[in-house]
């Protein structure tokens, strides 16, 4: 048996940076969601900024099962 570790390095640099881009994502969601303006309003900005966010998460979620079953 014999490791392709370049290989196996690349598969890990990508999951690393996919996987904190991702939470960083997500956590952007969750900063605009609970973001509150003097008056106690939520900005549509952030509102729809938050939405987004969730959007691009659940897409990423998605894009990985696709590609598992596929």
């Amino acid at each position: 048996m014999d490791i392709d570790w370049a290989a196996l390095g690349q598969v890990f640099g990508v999951s690393l940076v996919a996987t904190v881009a991702l939470v960083g994502v997500f956590t952007l969601g969750i900063v605009g969601g609970s973001a509150r303006k003097a008056d106690g309003s939520t900005g549509t900005l952030a509102r729809v900024g938050s939405y987004a966010a969730y959007a691009v998460c659940a897409g990423a979620v998605a894009l990985g099962i696709y590609t598992i079953a596929a």
